[in-house]
Parts: structure tokens; C-alpha cells; sequence
């Protein structure tokens, strides 16, 4: 230890809060104790351990002969949100005086309970490295803030997985201060050998039950949403009743909402049903070969997702708790456990299976690697830690040209007579529009669209706008986000096929809504029209120099040209139907039909709605966007809101 800069022992607290973190924290403590040369060891009780009602877990520690130098009562009762809060307080006002006398080099913290957070708080405080156990994993409840936040102020890290290694990197953390070194429990369940399991089953369970033919039931309440945990609790316990399995119930932890659970396990009789046996604590050696042994369990504790895995024994992962853990292909996830039936389901088809073991968590090596990683430790480099931040760019707030200039996108209007290119700034006014005659060919569109959206940009650095993107083309928004689809090929509505045999569309097939009802089919019918001399009515005329186009079919049909009717009639049955598709497949409230074609449309639409319809989506309203220039509006919306939505 002395070329690391140590000339004496290197002594370690370890503070444990509960049950489950005694579990991953023990095999570390069981390492410190057999190198007395290197370390000398302080143990520190405090929360859940030291209540009755949570079985008193504490004597375990003395039982595996441990010296607790302190025990610390920090635990408010109540399990609500308001005594959560005032433990982590009273812990902070008890823990001085105890870090004080102990004087720790370092001190060990698991996970991310409260209580983990006050005595990482109260350590980083006081001068005191921390080392954290098991950072940078993600589970997707409060936890996750607080072991992040235990994250930011602890010194050293040791993680349990890759992930949880790129996660802790990804969040500045210094890479050499952070071990991947597995899950320190994983030590102990790999290497478990218990042939006499069948003693520990019986003595839980009854002497009646067999080996794979029992579930063991641990859950807690989730505290962000508290109501909806009890109520996924009682819906848990009635599957289990009907499942008709003998099952371990174990009582949850002390978050907030554990008192209204025990009132739902009271409630229905579960600790005198003669299928249930309802249990406090279990010693973690006895725990590990109920789970071992067991035909599934079911829940939402980490243990599930975690440690379990280590036997292939099938899981049922209940809720958002354990949401974004890392689980071997033993997990079955019901994250909306909001039906009797769905969980039931969920235990017909884990219930006795067998999976392959999993060492997702760890390969049984965790604690050498941790001692070996504290004797590193050296006690003279400074103790302020540094973050490793990425590289940011020079910093423009307070350039006026950026204060003043405007947020803005390009959107482009693919037409059937024209090309449109817009500048469209964040309060949706068209800055400056552009307007050219649609080329014949893919080609030459593709290479006009270009050279507009060139020239668009250029001119928006002259009229002082950002360009945050380009929008074009159709597309379905849905909760805010543009549906790409596998291949970025979703929402080509205009390709929707309403008849087998219907005229050529430009995407090669034939009969679709585009080939009906766009301005360049339009133009197509009314050139024919042009072609035969049966377009023009009395009171028409086309100059010989402009192009025959979609609007001078609208003008012969309000002038009484039968045939321009029975096109625009088509074109708008035509489109008709393909609501009609739309509406039984996303069922939306409102239909706005935009664009110069819309009013020649939207009587047709409807009566098709009415005739083709299914009765349920019917009374829905169509309407006629009253926008001026509605496409280009609604392409440049999408990119103005996807990009700030992330920039600001």
C-alpha cells in the first residue's frame, strides 16, 4: 500500500440500510475481514434493519459475525412520501457525529434507496471518499434519480455491468475511477452448493411441497406512483389465488405505499390462506435456494431481475419498477399489469419452465476484484473530483446576430403544376417563397428541388434566419413524433390503391388516390380534355403560351362542362375512399382537407364517408383548411418542432 501513497491500514465503512443491500454489501465485508493487514473495517446500521415490523434484519449482520460500531434508528414511520423525506433529514442529522468518531478513509454505499442518499450526502460533506456499488444502471423509478445523484457525488464506482460501465462514463464520470467488476452477490450464488435444499423449502413452505412446484411473490411500492402500486398488488394477489400454487409472500420494503400493501395482504387473508406463507425476512443463504428451486417468481423487486437469473428460474416482472434493467431471456415483463386475467396469463406461461443460466451480473469474481481496486486507492491525490466533460463548442449566447436571428426551416411543396420552396420561421409566417414549373422527369424535380433549397438557404443568411431543417412530403404525426415506419417509407398516403384497375400513377402501380385526385392527374385529365377540344366551354379561354393545367378543369366544371365535372367527381371519390381507409385505421376525430382542390372536394368526401363508412366514424368532421399555403406550413412545423424541442 505504500507506493500507492498509504502508509497504514486503509479503514473502510460500510453502511448498510436494508436487506437487499446487506445481501450485495456482505461478500465485500466477508473480503475486508479476511485481509486485516490491509483494512480495517466499521460497520453502520441504520434504516429499515432496525425495525420490527421489517424483521429486524440487523441480527443477521451479527449472526454472520460482524461488529456493528452503530446502530442509527433514522426510519420515520408513516411510509409515505413526507416520512421518506424526514428520514433521509433525521439521517442527516444523526450521521455527523458517527462519521466524526469513525473517521473512515472511505466509505461503501450501495444502490439507490434514500437512505444510500443521505449517507452519500453526509460523507461528500464531510471529505469522505465514497464508493459506490452498483451506479449507472437504469430501473426507471425515483431510483434512478437517486442513484444518479449518489452517482455525481461519489469519488470511486464499482458497476455491475457494461452498460452500467457506459452509462457512468456517458455521465462524466473519470474512467479510472470506475471498476466493472459484476454484482458482488453474484459471488456468492454462483458458488451456492446447498445440497439440502429441500430442508430450506420445507421449513418456508410446508412439508408438502415439492421441488418447481412453489412461486415466491416479491413486491414493492413504486413510489412515483404510488396508488397504482397498491392497486397492481391486489390484482397480483388475486392471480396468485386463483393460480392455486403454494407461494412465499415476502413483505415489501418500507417506501412509501408498503403500509397501504400489508392492508391489501390483510385484507385478503393472505397471511392465514393455507396456499400462502407471509415472511418479513429470509436470510439471503436460505433466499437464494428458494428462488433457485422455485417454479417461477413473481414481482417487481431488482432480485428478480438481477440475482434470479443466475438460476434460470422464470420471472415475472411486474410494472415500471424494474423498467429499464438489463434481464436474461428468463424475465417475462408485464409492464401494464392492470388486469387479473394479464397476470395470470403471465404465470401460465412462465410457471415451471427452465431457462439458461444468466451472467449478465457478474461471473462469481466481483469481491477480489473490489479489494484489489480499494488497496489502488491512494489516500494523497486530491479529494475534489473532477468530471471528464465532453468537448463543447465556443459559446455564441451574446453575439447579437444570433440573439436577434430568427429560427426558421426550409419546406418544400412538390406540386403538380409547381415547385415550391419556402423560408417559414418559428411563428409559422413564410419569410420568403419560391416558385418554379415542375419539371417532367424525377430527374430534373430532384435536381430543381435542390438548387431551390441552395439558393433558400443562401438568401436566409441574408434575411438573418437559422435554417433548423428541411420539411417535405406527407407523413403521420403521432404524440408529437414523425412515424418513419422500417424502410422510411411510412405514410405515402398518396399511394393508397382505391380501385384494381384504375389509371397510372407515377410510383409505378396503378389506381391510387394520386393518380385520381393530385394536381398533376388533373392536369393530365384536362390536357386530354384540351387535346380532344372538349375542355373549353363558352366564356374560356387558354392563352396559347400558358400551360393547361388543374385550374382551368375547376373552371370548366363550375361552367358546366360535364365531362370536367365527372373527372373532379371521380378525383374526389377517389379521395373519399382513401379517408375512408384512413379513418378505419387511425380513427381520428377531425379530417382538414388543404390545398386549392380542397373546396371542390369536400362535399364528395363526405357523402363517400357517409356511403363507405363504418357507422362508428361516420359523424366525423371534415373541414377546409382556411391557411394560406397550408403545405408548406405543415412541412416546416414538424422540423421546427422536432429540433426545438431538443435544442431548448
Amino acid at each position: 500500500m505504500e507506493k500507492n501513497g498509504n502508509n497504514r491500514k486503509l479503514r473502510v465503512c460500510v453502511a448498510t440500510c436494508n436487506r437487499a443491500d446487506y445481501s450485495k454489501l456482505a461478500p465485500i465485508m466477508f473480503g475486508i475481514k479476511t485481509e486485516p493487514a490491509f483494512f480495517e473495517l466499521d460497520v453502520v446500521v441504520l434504516g429499515s434493519h432496525l425495525i420490527d415490523d421489517y424483521g429486524n434484519t440487523y441480527r443477521m449482520i451479527e449472526q454472520d459475525d460482524f461488529d456493528i460500531n452503530t446502530r442509527l434508528h433514522t426510519i420515520v414511520r408513516g411510509e409515505d412520501e413526507a416520512a421518506m423525506v424526514e428520514s433521509v433529514g433525521l439521517a442527516l442529522v444523526k450521521l455527523p457525529d458517527v462519521l466524526n468518531r469513525l473517521k473512515p478513509d472511505i466509505m461503501i454505499v450501495h444502490g439507490d434507496r434514500f437512505d444510500a442518499l443521505a449517507l452519500a450526502t453526509s460523507a461528500a460533506l464531510m471529505n469522505i471518499r465514497i464508493l459506490h456499488i452498483e451506479g449507472g444502471e437504469v430501473s426507471g423509478t425515483i431510483d434512478d434519480s437517486i442513484r444518479h445523484a449518489i452517482t455525481k457525488l461519489a469519488h470511486y464506482h464499482v458497476c455491475c455491468t457494461r452498460s452500467a460501465e457506459q452509462h457512468l462514463i456517458s455521465m462524466c464520470e473519470d474512467h479510472d475511477r470506475i471498476l466493472l467488476a459484476g454484482c458482488p452477490s453474484y459471488d456468492k450464488l454462483l458458488s451456492a452448493k446447498n445440497k439440502d435444499y429441500m430442508s430450506i423449502i420445507r421449513m418456508w413452505l410446508g412439508d408438502d411441497v415439492k421441488c418447481k412446484d412453489y412461486i415466491v411473490a416479491l413486491q414493492h411500492p413504486v413510489t412515483t406512483d404510488i396508488k397504482h402500486s397498491i392497486k397492481m398488488f391486489e390484482l397480483t394477489l388475486d392471480a396468485l389465488i386463483s393460480f392455486n400454487k403454494r407461494t412465499l409472500v415476502l413483505f415489501p420494503n418500507i417506501d412509501a405505499g408498503s403500509k397501504e400493501m400489508v392492508r391489501v395482504m390483510r385484507k385478503k387473508g393472505i397471511e392465514h390462506h393455507p396456499n400462502f406463507r407471509a415472511v418479513k425476512h429470509v436470510p439471503f443463504d436460505q433466499f437464494i435456494q428458494l428462488v433457485a428451486h422455485a417454479g417461477c417468481m413473481i414481482g417487481n423487486s431488482s432480485c428478480g431481475v438481477r440475482e434470479v437469473g443466475a438460476f434460470g428460474t422464470p420471472v415475472i416482472n411486474l410494472g415500471t419498477r424494474q423498467i429499464g434493467r438489463e434481464t436474461g431471456e428468463n424475465v417475462l415483463h408485464v409492464r401494464d399489469a392492470d388486469t387479473q386475467d394479464k397476470i395470470l396469463q403471465a404465470l401460465h406461461l412462465q410457471f415451471g419452465k427452465q431457462y439458461p443460466c444468466s451472467k449478465i451480473y457478474g461471473d462469481g469474481n466481483a469481491v477480489p476484484r473490489i479489494l484489489k481496486f480499494l488497496k489502488s486507492i491512494d489516500l494523497q491525490e486530491p479529494l475534489q473530483k473532477k468530471f471528464c466533460f465532453p468537448p463543447v463548442k465556443e459559446n455564441i449566447s451574446q453575439d447579437i446576430d444570433h440573439i436577434l436571428e430568427t429560427l426558421s426551416a426550409l419546406a418544400v411543396d412538390l406540386g403538380g403544376t409547381n415547385l415550391r420552396v419556402a423560408i417559414v420561421s418559428m411563428k409559422g409566417e413564410i419569410v420568403k417563397k419560391y416558385t418554379q414549373f415542375n419539371p417532367k422527369t424525377y430527374e430534373e424535380r430532384i435536381s430543381l428541388i435542390l438548387q431551390m433549397c441552395v439558393e433558400a438557404a443562401a438568401e436566409a443568411v441574408k434575411l438573418n434566419c437559422r435554417i433548423l431543417g428541411v420539411g417535405i412530403g406527407g407523413g403521420i404525426i403521432h404524440q408529437h413524433e414523425l412515424i418513419h415506419g422500417s424502410s422510411f417509407c411510412a405514410a405515402e398516403l398518396g399511394h393508397l390503391v382505391v380501385s384494381l384497375d384504375g389509371p397510372d400513377c407515377s410510383c409505378g402501380s396503378h389506381g391510387c388516390i394520386e393518380a385520381y385526385a393530385s394536381g398533376m392527374a388533373l392536369q393530365r385529365e384536362a390536357k386530354k380534355l384540351h387535346d380532344e377540344d372538349l375542355l373549353l366551354v363558352e366564356g374560356m379561354s387558354v392563352p396559347k403560351d400558358e400551360p393547361v393545367g388543374a385550374l382551368h378543369l375547376i373552371q370548366a366544371a363550375k361552367l358546366g362542362n360535364v365531362k370536367a365535372q365527372s373527372i373532379l367527381r371521380t378525383a374526389g371519390t377517389a379521395l373519399g375512399l382513401g379517408v375512408v381507409n384512413i379513418l378505419h385505421t387511425m380513427n381520428p376525430s377531425l379530417v382538414i382537407l388543404s390545398g386549392v382542390l380542397a373546396s371542390h372536394y369536400i362535399h364528395i368526401v363526405k357523402d363517400v364517408i357517409r356511403q363507405q363508412a363504418l357507422s362508428s366514424v361516420q359523424d366525423v368532421d371534415v373541414v377546409v383548411s382556411d391557411l394560406v399555403d397550408p403545405a408548406l406550413l405543415g412541412a416546416a412545423s414538424m422540423v421546427l418542432d422536432y429540433t426545438t424541442r431538443r435544442i431548448h
